[in-house]
């Protein structure tokens, strides 16, 4: 049987709900408040980073941008001759798939790894992925951008003006949430993530950190073409 609130009269639903809404208008006031001082951020002028695109060409850090003068970077976790990369990083790369429209933004975003671009481009077709990858194999952009061989995962930003690029700002770990649409669905579910961790009422589901996410091999049965 599965849990549910306790029921009420809609009026009374009503007013709990508009009590709530205080605090959520509050939250979206302090996330204007953020983006104001991160649009603030000073930046670094970057050396002219050598990145491998799809093609095998090299490209240099400007090229990447394709015109445009700002650009997303999602670092991708690598661990060369895997047959299945990181089950989070997998998940979040495959929901980006209409990216068209930050062209009316100026902006353009790719995904960076360090594996071996062979090796990306056949994951990237067994798992259906429709982003632009990059590999930054053989060159310290990765490390240097909080995301070295054998570490984490990492979303960066860049301002270009004309081959000068400019890094402006960099986040990982829960602080990616704000830029993934999972968890933002995830949280208005009435269960919530149903993870241990998260405070919830008596009787609700809820299992181990990261069990209910989706692996690797999950994503490519759903989106992969091999």
């Amino acid at each position: 049987m599965n849990a549910v609130p306790p029921v009420v009269d809609r009026e009374t639903w009503q007013q709990q709900l508009d009590e709530l809404r205080i605090r959520e208008k509050a939250a979206t006031r302090e996330l204007d408040a953020i983006a104001a001082q991160r649009r603030r951020l000073p930046a670094v002028q970057l050396p002219e980073y050598r990145l491998t695109a799809e093609d095998g060409s090299t490209v240099t850090l400007a090229e990447v941008f394709d015109g445009r003068s700002q650009l997303i970077t999602y670092h991708h976790m690598w661990t060369d001759g895997n047959e299945w990369q990181c089950g989070g990083c997998t998940g979040v790369t495959a929901h980006y798939a209409r990216l068209d429209f930050l062209e009316n933004w100026d902006a353009r975003m790719v995904v960076i790894t360090n594996g071996p671009i062979d090796e990306v481009l056949a994951y990237k077709k067994k798992l259906g992925n429709t982003m632009t990858w990059y590999s930054t194999a053989g060159s310290s952009f990765g490390a240097d951008m909080g995301a070295s061989p054998g570490g984490g995962f990492a979303y960066n930003t860049f301002v270009r003006d004309g081959d000068t690029v400019y890094h402006q700002w960099q986040t990982f770990s829960r602080g990616a949430e704000q830029v993934s649409y999972t968890f933002g669905l995830l949280d208005v579910l009435p269960y919530g993530r149903q993870e241990v961790w998260q405070d919830a009422p008596d009787g609700w589901p809820q299992d181990p950190t990261y069990a209910r996410w989706a692996s690797s091999k999950q994503m490519a049965d759903w989106y992969g073409s091999a």
